[in-house]
Order: C-alpha cells, then sequence, then structure tokens
C-alpha cells in the first residue's frame, strides 16, 4: 500500500531552490548538527571509504582524508552547489549496498514516507555500515506554534507539519532493520526579536511548511502571531525559541556485531547489585 504523502515534493523543491542563493548567511541549524555528526564519527575507530550525503544543502560536511562521497539534495540549486545529484531520500538513485556510510543532517522531518527513506538507507549500505543522521524533532519552536494557534484561535489551522519524538526515531530505526540503533537528543536554545526575524531564519534554511494541504494566512492572523511571539520576550527583548535536534546512529546488519546477551543468562540478580 502507497504512503500517502502529507508534503507537496515540488513546493519542497522550490522552497530549496529559493533558499539556494543566501543560505550560508541562515545554515547555523544544519551547522549545529554537522557538528553533533562529526563528533560521533570521531568517535567510530573506523575509516569509511564510500559516503552518502543524504541531504546536501551547500555540501557543508567535509569529505574525510581518502574517502569518496557522494551527495544527493531535492532541490536542483542546492545538487548543483554541493556537486551531487538532485533526488528524493526516499527515492535514491543509487544500488543497494554502494556505501559503508551515510549520513543526512536536517532533511528527514520533511520526507512524507520516513520509514521508507530509513530504509533505503539502510539498503545502500553495506554490511557493517554505519547510519548517521540529525534533524528537527518533536516539540520545536513552542513559542511559534502558540502564536499561531492563539491568532488562529476561532479556525485552527495545521501550519507547522508533524514531528517525530526521539523515542519513535529509535523504534524506525528498528523497523528500517538497523543493528544497534541510538536515538538521543540536544537542544538549542535562539533569542530572536521578533517573529519576523524567525521566519526570515525558516525561509534561509528552506524549513518553512511544505505541507500538501495549506491555507493562506490573513493579514490579521499574522499581525496576532506577531503580537503573541513578541508577547513571549525576555527582559532583553528577544523571545527564546527551542529547537530539539534528534540524532540517530544505526549500522547495516552483520554478523560481526556484538549481540545482546540471551534473556534470562545474567549471573547476578539485580538486588544483590543495588546492595551497598
Amino acid at each position: 500500500m502507497a504512503v500517502p504523502d502529507i508534503f507537496d515534493r515540488a513546493l519542497r523543491r522550490r522552497r530549496r531552490d529559493r533558499a539556494a542563493p543566501g543560505y550560508g548567511a541562515h545554515d547555523f541549524l544544519r551547522a549545529a548538527m554537522l557538528d553533533g555528526i562529526a563528533e560521533r564519527l570521531d568517535a567510530v575507530t573506523r575509516d569509511f571509504t564510500d559516503i552518502l550525503d543524504l541531504g546536501s544543502f551547500d555540501g557543508a560536511f567535509p569529505v574525510p582524508a581518502g574517502a569518496r562521497i557522494a551527495r544527493v539534495d531535492a532541490g536542483y540549486r542546492f545538487a548543483r552547489a554541493s556537486a551531487g545529484v538532485q533526488g528524493d531520500e526516499d527515492r535514491l538513485p543509487f544500488a543497494d549496498g554502494a556505501f559503508d556510510c551515510v549520513v543526512s543532517a536536517g532533511v528527514l522531518d520533511q520526507i512524507g514516507d520516513l520509514p521508507g527513506a530509513l530504509t533505503l538507507a539502510r539498503r545502500v549500505l553495506r554490511p557493517d555500515g554505519l547510519f548517521l543522521a540529525a534533524f528537527v524533532g518533536a516539540g520545536s519552536f513552542p513559542v511559534l506554534r502558540r502564536a499561531l494557534a492563539t491568532a488562529e484561535r476561532e479556525r485552527p489551522v495545521a501550519r507547522l507539519h508533524p514531528q517525530v519524538d526521539v523515542r519513535s526515531a529509535g523504534d524506525l530505526l528498528v523497523r528500517a532493520g538497523f543493528a544497534l540503533p541510538v536515538a538521543d537528543i540536544e537542544t538549542l536554545d535562539i533569542g530572536y526579536p521578533d517573529l519576523f526575524r524567525l521566519v526570515e531564519d525558516l525561509r534561509g534554511m528552506a524549513g518553512t511548511g511544505v505541507l500538501a494541504e495549506r491555507h493562506p494566512l490573513s493579514r490579521a492572523a499574522l499581525a496576532g502571531a506577531a503580537q503573541a511571539f513578541s508577547a513571549a520576550a525576555g527582559a532583553d527583548g528577544r523571545t527564546r525559541e527551542r529547537i530539539d535536534i534528534i540524532y540517530l546512529t544505526g549500522w547495516s546488519p552483520d554478523p560481526s556485531q556484538p549481540l545482546p546477551a540471551r534473556r534470562g543468562s545474567g549471573r547476578t540478580s539485580l538486588a544483590d547489585a543495588l546492595k551497598p
């Protein structure tokens, strides 16, 4: 059965093309994600030779020494800027087992078929290949959500797309067939002088809504949202907005990987372990 696509793929491509020319002025969120991915990659004591950058944006993910990298992005301009190919994350144009590492930063929250995209990422990995990803998770932009809900209290409309929480993200890794799955979360706190500066950042990072079902925001509702957003400002006049980044780590299954101990095989009881 085909998964209903809640996102407008064509609109998403256009939004990414619109963001590409000035992306460098709004790339702080993906830069934080890439730093987190780099930390996790540095903790792995092995080298990777064939890497896929899934959702490449401007190609800022650095190529490790001695490695080859392929880049893919849904937007034509980002694909061209990163010397990659244009393609959707859940429709990869690569053969199974083509890579020993797949990294993805800042795109998986805009994929309609996220389970399918994760399954494809595992399929293009060789046995014992590494998958590392980061994306905006559930609970992000709470002030913006409340401001929009306040402005459209009488006729609420979905403005921000659904987001995945960290527990569900871990479950999706297991569902996609990854071994040794880990999902963890980090939080960014950012101050904005007003709602329009936040919207400017979202547009500049290709992070505005791309839901297939859209409704125009009236001027009155926009003014109400701006007022509600500013009302949440602190003593410094800036409104603090929270962004939760979910990190995923998983391995393509291989017989050489460690397995969890068989249930009931422990030799020490929990009660004994907790004794002073």
